[in-house]
C-alpha cells in the first residue's frame, strides 16, 4: 500500500480547498420563483461580466413615471458565451427588455430567461 509523504499533505489539503472554494461562494436559486415570468422594459445603469453570475443593474419607470432599480441575475460568462453572448452585448445606457423569474420575497429583481437589445436580439439567460 502506498503512503503519502508527510510533507504532501498540506499541499494536498491546500488543492482540496481550491477546488471546494467556489461550491461554497455559490448561492442557490430557491430564492427565485422559476414557475413565474415577469417582462420589464429600462435602462441598463451598470452591466457585470464577471463569475459565478451576470449581473445587469438598470432602471425601469412604473406608470406613474417613478423610476425603480432592478438587479437581474444571470448565468455565469462560460453559460452565456454558449449561448452568444460576447462581453460588449450590453453596456451603460442601453434600452433593453428582460424577461426574468422574480425574486420570492418580492424584492425588484430576479433571475434572467431572456433580453431583448434594441436592436431586436433576443439573448437567453
Amino acid at each position: 500500500m502506498m503512503k503519502l509523504s508527510k510533507a504532501w499533505m498540506p499541499a494536498f489539503a491546500l488543492a482540496i480547498g481550491a477546488v471546494a472554494a467556489p461550491a461554497v461562494a455559490h448561492h442557490s436559486f430557491a430564492m427565485f420563483d422559476r414557475s413565474e415570468e415577469k417582462t420589464i422594459t429600462g435602462v441598463v445603469g451598470k452591466f457585470a461580466w464577471t463569475n459565478p453570475h451576470v449581473m445587469i443593474d438598470m432602471s425601469v419607470k412604473d406608470k406613474q413615471g417613478n423610476s425603480a432599480r432592478y438587479r437581474i441575475e444571470s448565468a455565469s460568462v462560460n453559460i452565456l458565451m454558449r449561448e452568444g453572448w460576447r462581453v460588449g452585448a450590453i453596456k451603460s445606457g442601453d434600452r433593453i427588455t428582460v424577461v426574468y423569474n422574480p425574486l420570492k420575497d418580492g424584492r425588484r429583481g430576479g433571475l434572467l430567461v431572456k433580453v431583448r437589445l434594441a436592436d431586436g436580439t433576443v439573448l437567453n439567460g
